[in-house]
């Protein structure tokens, strides 16, 4: 009988606080011990002298296999958790939408019902809400938490299609999941001036995806943010803002953070490489997002607040489209499907910048796993340490890698990544002891993932 399923020997073992020389050892898919020299049978030795050994990634924000725009996201959940494996990522976060008479569980257990089948690393649910049926959510929302759904996301924008909810939808809700241990996330714009600033455009004849960004620019992003903090600090409540974008809403969030209030900012790998200028690129509409990439002063506020600590997670807001679908809107910005790829290089990027020296690697485990862990309840994920789940990753900090649709694992047919070369790159990916990607290639199995069950936050 062998002692352990699995020891790493040899790595580098990077927390959020530090890094240091250790063995890892897992059994039944737990991490079992750790010690700088561990001598024992396992059924697999894997030697990682010289390379990193991190916590999987947990991406709080995809969208898989969603309705939007006319269309459905391209990423089916086994294509798009299979991405996720190849980079690093062992959790993903979807965003199943209510409508109007949907019930929480209702349509939480149809995403399951797919994912029990498709999943090929573990997952977690926000689930959005876009009507109160009278009452009921509220009321269901406790059942919801109780099954480790803690999490609920409201949209100040998407008015035509259904989605949006008004101040005081939004104030129930977060009073409601306050009570609950839960948290609101939101995604924040104001609906009422892009509505202006489309009509204006398109009366114009300004129809490329420049105007996409003209028609959501900063302060329109911001205006929500602030509104958003607005509540949060008066009701006492926590607040995840979802891919942050724009530097007058960031300082708005920071504001309050040192005012003490209970609120989290996330932002995606895009906004830290693109700026607005990709929109007046020939494949601009490739790019189109919502909220779109800002300026570079935007830009340079998010990074800012990547090395202070005042941003706590980078997730990627998933949700491609293929450029065939991106091309319906050629002449009309209003019929782009909003929305990028991301999943496969979310770990990736932000551990290449802490490769180049940008933050630390510790920052980079930081953000992209240990602090989603804890603000959403992932008590078993986010750090190696014993008793968590072996979600292990091996980094290679001398494997230079440039991003091409060729070697990405997504069913997209493009990447708005393409040629960008990165230094280091994730050579394995375990999902709780599991080998689910090795060296380029996704060696799981659909259906290994499993379903997070989160823990409610603390009053």
């Amino acid at each position: 009988m062998k002692e352990f399923d699995l020891i790493i020997k040899n790595g580098t073992v990077v927390t959020s606080t530090e890094s240091f020389l250790c063995d890892v050892a897992v059994k039944d898919g737990k991490i079992a011990a750790m010690a700088q020299n561990i001598e024992a049978d396992a059924k697999e030795i894997y030697d990682a002298a010289g390379k990193l050994v991190l916590p999987g990634a947990l991406d709080a924000h995809t969208h898989m296999a969603m309705p939007f725009g006319g269309t459905v996201s391209a990423d089916s959940y086994m294509a798009g958790t299979r991405a996720a494996a190849c980079g690093g990522v062992t959790t993903i976060f979807d965003y199943p939408v209510q409508h109007k008479g949907e019930t929480i569980r209702g349509l939480v257990n149809s995403k399951k019902e797919v994912l029990e089948k498709e999943a090929c690393v573990d997952y977690a649910m926000h689930c959005c809400i876009t009507d109160l049926n009278e009452g009921e959510i509220l009321e269901e929302m406790e059942k919801a938490v109780a099954e480790g759904i803690t999490s609920f996301k409201c949209f100040l924008v998407y008015k035509k299609e259904g989605m949006m909810v008004d101040d005081g939808m939004l104030a129930r809700l977060m009073l409601r999941a306050k009570e609950l241990g839960a948290m609101i996330n939101i995604h924040a714009e104001n609906p009422d001036l892009i509505d202006y600033y489309t009509e204006k455009f398109l009366s114009e004849g300004k129809t490329s995806a420049w105007y996409h960004y003209m028609s959501r620019p900063e302060f329109v992003e911001a205006e929500a943010d602030k509104r958003a903090v607005h509540w949060a600090k008066h009701l006492d409540a926590p607040l995840y803002l979802v891919h942050m974008a724009d530097k007058e809403g960031l300082e708005a969030c920071i504001e309050a953070k040192e005012e003490g209030a209970d609120v989290f900012v996330e932002t995606c790998p895009q906004y830290l490489e693109f700026t607005c200028d990709v929109y007046k690129r020939e494949d601009g509409r490739n790019f189109v997002c919502s909220p779109p990439m800002k300026g570079q002063e935007s830009q340079d506020a998010l990074w800012k607040a990547i090395k202070n600590g005042m941003i706590d997670t980078v997730a990627t807001d998933h949700c491609p489209f293929q450029s065939y679908e991106k091309d319906w809107g050629k002449d009309d910005f209003t019929k782009i499907p909003n929305g990028c790829p991301g999943v496969e290089n979310l770990y990736p990027y932000m551990l290449d910048a802490a490769n180049s020296g940008k933050i630390t690697f510790e920052r980079a485990v930081e953000l992209c796993s240990t602090n989603v862990a804890k603000i959403f309840g992932c008590d078993n994920k986010g750090s190696i340490s014993v008793g968590k789940d072996a979600d292990i990753v091996i980094y290679d900090k001398d494997k230079d890698f440039t991003i091409s649709v060729d070697n990405m694992h997504s069913d997209l047919d493009h990447t708005i990544w393409e040629g960008k070369q990165l230094h280091g790159y994730p050579i394995r990916t375990y999902l709780r002891g599991n080998v689910i990607y090795d060296n380029g290639d996704f060696v799981g199995t659909p259906g290994l993932g499993e379903y997070v069950k989160r823990s409610p936050r603390k009053h």
